[in-house]
């Protein structure tokens, strides 16, 4: 019994003295599908929205090397998007912001002042967005859902502990329908209510610490 405590002892240390703590924090831009947004919007605005839209994303993500070539990271990342139309009687007003909390896993393949990650993962999404009609109050809809992503990530020594960070990820986001106190945004045409499901890419620039 007690050379197996001993064991695991000696395993649990080495695994956390070969493991490695990151810290990165990032900005980047997002080019997303939100085919129900677009259809919405372009059923009573002139100008017809595109199949993408660009949005900002900002996030940070703390990583646990639990091997040489494996790692484990949780990241908070928030996406803010909006559009603005002028109508003869004022502006119309539509953005939202999405949470987005993601646990996920890497490969990584180290060197000497550099290493490459490659990764998915998945998380809730938790959106807020807000409309705002000419001559009225703006109202507040909310959705919960969750999403997947694969990610690319880079970095390369700039000075100490500190590395330049380049990603880019792929992702699949069901958002859900948006919803006001039971009252969810209808599109009459389609005779649909209206989500914020999207299927996005992006690249992003940010700085990585590690321990």
């Amino acid at each position: 019994m007690k050379k197996s405590i001993i064991v695991l002892i000696i395993v649990f240390l080495s695994i956390t003295c070969s493991a490695q703590v990151s810290l990165r924090g990032g900005m980047g831009i997002q080019f997303q599908s939100t085919p129900s947004l677009k259809d919405y919007l372009n059923s009573f605005f002139l100008e017809n929205l595109g199949d993408f839209s660009s949005a900002v994303v900002f996030s940070l993500e703390g990583g646990y090397r639990v091997t040489e070539n494996t790692e484990l990271a949780v990241e908070a990342a928030y996406l803010l998007n909006s559009y603005n139309y002028t109508e003869l009687f004022g502006q119309y007003e539509f953005s939202y912001g999405i949470i987005m909390p993601s646990i996920i896993y890497y490969y990584v393949i180290s060197g000497a002042g550099y290493n490459f990650k490659f990764g998915g993962g998945a998380g809730i999404r938790l959106v807020s967005a807000e409309e705002k009609f000419p001559s009225s109050n703006p109202t507040e809809y909310t959705s919960t859902g969750y999403g997947l992503m694969l990610r690319f990530d880079g970095n390369t020594s700039i000075g100490g502990n500190f590395y330049a960070n380049i990603g880019a990820d792929l992702r699949y986001d069901i958002n859900g329908e948006l919803d006001s106190d039971g009252h969810k945004i209808r599109n009459t045409s389609l005779d649909e209510n209206v989500n914020l499901n999207s299927f996005s890419g992006g690249i992003r620039l940010g700085i990585t610490y590690q321990f």
